[in-house]
């Protein structure tokens, strides 16, 4: 394994690939030597993101599934095996974010559907890929989020479910480490992507001042004073997918450029 390619030879599965993190994770995991399996529902997305993969010389497939839907899980698991004869790293990274609302507040229906992609369909296919990772003596690493350290209001049913998957990804190394496979969280904070970009814009057309002193404004709590790029954490689920992390598993690595600290 060389250092600059600390991937060459493994498969990894990033699963809930969208134009943001969940690109950057599956275009950095094929940098750094991976071959790539891509999976979500929108399989326009995956196309682009299998297309840059392969205009950068890499090896790359795309499974559109529903992670809610068991069969279209079982589909994917069974595909990703397939796909390059073996499976080394599955970085589930499908979410959705509920209502910013009180959690007193929050509909009990929206916090279950809530639940099924944050949280159970992490579960459900890791418990399809097991075998595979044991065989590998592979790793599992889960995009979780910086709500689990703040106490921002109107996150209370998100907070819930990234903390349930924050406990899932504990109680899955207790278990499989001793099989020899690791599984780790990161937990990115505002990700300097489209989506924040947006919301940054809509605050500062309310306040009526410049996108930028949103920015400024938000950055000031962090101690590098700039917020993360998707590339940023991509990084880190490279790392703990790596064998540079052998040694680690139980832990949840916070990527927000010092937002908080753990």
């Amino acid at each position: 394994m060389r250092m600059e390619a600390p991937l060459e030879g493994r498969v990894v599965l990033v699963s809930g690939v969208g134009p943001a993190l969940g690109r950057s994770v599956a275009v950095r995991s094929a940098l750094a030597g991976a071959r790539v399996v891509v999976a979500a529902r929108t399989e326009s997305r995956l196309d682009a993101v299998v297309d840059e993969i392969r205009g950068l010389g890499g090896e790359a497939v795309a499974v559109p599934t529903d992670l809610t839907d068991d069969a279209s899980v079982t589909n994917l698991a069974a595909q990703a095996q397939a796909a390059f004869g073996r499976l080394d790293a599955v970085v589930h990274n499908g979410f959705v974010q509920p209502a910013q609302v009180r959690v007193l507040d929050a509909d009990l229906d929206d916090i279950r559907q809530g639940l099924e992609i944050n949280l159970l369909a992490a579960l459900n296919l890791t418990r399809k890929l097991v075998p595979a990772l044991v065989e590998s003596q592979g790793s599992v690493v889960m995009i979780n989020s910086m709500v689990l350290r703040n106490q921002l209001p109107g996150f209370g049913a998100y907070r819930i479910m990234k903390s349930g998957l924050l406990a899932l990804a504990r109680s899955l190394s207790v278990e499989l480490g001793p099989q020899g496979v690791r599984v780790n969280s990161v937990a990115p904070g505002y990700i300097w992507a489209d989506s924040v970009k947006r919301w940054f814009e809509r605050q500062a057309a309310e306040r009526g001042v410049d996108p930028g002193d949103v920015y400024a404004e938000i950055a000031a709590g962090a101690d590098l004073r700039r917020l993360p790029e998707p590339d940023d954490i991509a990084n880190a689920v490279v790392f703990l997918a790596s064998d540079l992390a052998r040694a680690i598993t139980g832990q949840c690595l916070d990527v927000n450029c010092g937002h908080t600290h753990n």
